[in-house]
């Protein structure tokens, strides 16, 4: 009876280890963007270096650690297109291309 005590604890967390490294190679290999929003402080300085590459507009959207750049804001346009303005960690725009990815639910 100890033997098969031992046999099925073995197996259940055998298959827990399993079923947990299973979500998180799941969970990591998504596709959408986990980057954490821009906030506080630095939120404003980009916000205002963006919109002043864009001419105006309004923010809808930050990330920073952006795989483009330190920060990247999405500027909605006047007209409705929507430009993502990347910048270093200085806030100075390193660049700047159309975005055309699914609209984003809510605003920064």
């Amino acid at each position: 009876m100890n033997r098969k005590k031992k046999w099925i604890v073995g197996a259940v967390a055998t298959a827990a280890l399993i079923g947990g490294g299973t979500g998180i190679g799941l969970a990591s290999s998504g596709g959408d963007d986990s980057e954490p929003p821009i906030t506080g402080r630095a939120l404003e300085k980009a916000s205002a270096a963006a919109l002043d590459h864009t001419g105006g507009g309004r923010v809808t959207d930050s990330e920073v650690g952006d795989e483009d750049a330190f920060y990247e804001v999405e500027v909605t346009l006047p007209d409705g297109s929507r430009v993502d303005v990347h910048l270093d960690e200085g806030f100075k725009v390193v660049g700047s291309q159309p975005d055309h990815g699914p609209e984003d639910e809510g605003d920064d």
